[in-house]
């Protein structure tokens, strides 16, 4: 094939230069979506290099090459498999507070705020004086909204912690201090942090490239939880640990902590945080969505879990993902998908993109999201190709190893990308599928079934397959693999 399809993961590539030959990847990959951007080339790209640097782990451990294919229109339909997921025969559901998403501002802007989780929506309501309750509708936010400029709003909402952003387009955005933070910073970022022994080789039955591979997961939403099911996928022992005390949105948990173990723990009890240190001295990655500072807070930043490892057998390696960077004014600021598209303007250039294949002169044109998270998913991918770096770094140099991943600095690549033409994208470009039970054929055909983990008569669910094909070794996918379904499957222990 061209090698113009291998360009973007030749040019994120961290390990020996002749693996990226043995990566097969979609020619003309962005036909397969609707949108102006390369989305399904983002798509095929970054699952493609999380599971070709598992193969490289792999080599390094066993000896054994092969080759990993990724088909374009399966990869951007993975990166909406939270909605194509079923549970006893019923889909999800919306994934969507009914008052979340974007709303007019007195200074002819929208602003998008994200209320899913309860105290979210509790405070963004309180900031317009409306009355946490079901019966509050859009129409009475949108009345609201309309005695806020985007901007002041935006700010009220990060003093107190809330998650509202203002519509900016990519020059707002480039000009804006955040934007200028991020300026040269890569999508994923490997560096060592630590001294330990080079990692030996272990015995294994070599049917799965990170056999034997301990992964604690203490991630939420969307783009964390992917890189962890992805480790999951290719052969990892990934326990999910989450805060009993912290709001889930079960929609979500249900399809991405498949193929995991999960627990909880309560870090704020001294029997439960002696438990989480005793698993990280086992454990091989600790894997973590949280603001910048907010595990530091409780001792589980990078050097605290590098000392609780210490210089046993190997070193541990740390990924770290965030909304908006480690640097900058925002860093400490929450953010999800919807919001960093929106705060960055990826959706003012796809309305104007939309904008212009309809012909359309509308100045007050409604901002566009993406088919698809299209960041979250990104970024999950990317956290896990940066996993898999450091852990053949383990084998090669030794060490402990530092992954960052940010949904900002992914949005920077996405752009770097290039662009659509209208008419490619809303034209020839293929719409997603309709969301429906029972299945349309294309989400039938590429999805299997799963089964309640440890139940004899457990729930049973089918998700989409994952889109890596390994020529050698297979993913744990479906017949394969079983799902927690729940937050609380096992015991805080290793297996």
């Amino acid at each position: 094939m061209s090698s113009s399809e291998l360009t973007p993961a030749r040019d994120l590539w961290l390990l020996p230069k002749r693996c990226i030959d043995d990566l097969i990847l979609s020619k003309d990959p962005d036909s397969v979506i609707n949108s102006s951007f390369k989305i399904a080339s983002a798509a095929q790209t970054t699952i493609g290099l999380a599971a070709l640097s598992a193969s490289h782990f792999h080599e390094l451990r066993t000896g054994i090459k092969q080759t990993i294919m990724v088909d374009a229109r399966h990869a951007v339909l993975e990166f909406r498999s939270e909605a194509y997921y079923t549970l006893e025969d019923q889909l999800p559901g919306s994934m969507w507070d009914t008052i979340a998403g974007l709303y007019r501002t007195k200074d002819s802007n929208f602003i998008r705020i994200h209320t899913n989780f309860p105290h979210h929506r509790r405070g963004i309501l309180g900031i317009l004086g409306l009355p946490d309750s079901p019966e509050t509708t859009r129409d009475e936010l949108q009345k609201a909204f309309l005695q806020w400029t985007s901007g002041e709003f935006e700010v009220k909402a990060a003093q107190l912690g809330m998650c509202a952003f203002a519509l900016r387009d990519f020059d707002e955005w480039d000009k804006h201090p955040q934007g200028l933070a991020l300026e040269n910073t890569p999508p994923v970022t490997v560096t060592k942090v630590g001294d330990a022994p080079k990692r030996k080789l272990q015995s294994s039955s070599n049917r799965y490239p990170l056999e034997n591979i301990k992964v604690l997961d203490l991630s939420r939403v969307l783009a964390g939880p992917v890189a962890g099911r992805t480790l999951a996928a290719h052969g990892a022992d990934v326990l999910l640990v989450t805060s009993p005390d912290l709001p889930a949105l079960p929609n979500l948990d249900v399809d991405t902590s498949r193929g995991k173990r999960t627990t909880q723990l309560d870090l704020h009890r001294a029997e439960d945080k002696h438990a989480l240190q005793e698993l990280v001295k086992n454990a091989d990655v600790f894997l973590q969505a949280y603001r910048p500072g907010a595990l530091e807070n409780r001792g589980f930043g990078v050097q605290d879990v590098t000392q609780m490892k210490g210089n046993r057998e190997h070193g541990i390696v740390c990924a770290n993902l965030c909304a908006w960077g480690w640097n900058g004014p925002w860093a400490q600021m929450r953010g999800f998908d919807s919001l960093v598209q929106t705060a960055t303007g990826f959706n003012a250039a796809e309305a104007q993109s939309f904008s212009e294949y309809r012909s359309s002169s509308n100045l007050s044109l409604q901002p566009k999201p993406f088919p698809v998270q299209a960041l979250d998913h990104a970024a999950g991918y990317l956290l896990a190709y940066g996993v898999n770096v450091a852990l053949c770094k383990t084998i090669t140099e030794g060490g402990s190893w530092e992954v960052r991943v940010s949904l900002a600095a992914v949005g920077r690549w996405l752009r770097s990308l290039g662009r659509v033409s209208p008419e490619d994208a809303f034209s020839r470009g293929k719409p997603m599928p309709a969301i429906d039970f029972p299945p349309v054929d294309e989400i039938r055909s590429l999805s299997s079934t799963w089964v309640q983990s440890g139940q004899s008569n457990g729930k049973r669910m089918t998700a989409l397959k994952h889109a890596a094909i390994l020529s050698k070794t297979p993913v744990k996918d479906g017949e394969e693999a079983e799902a927690p379904i729940v937050l609380n499957s096992s015991l805080a222990e290793w297996i």
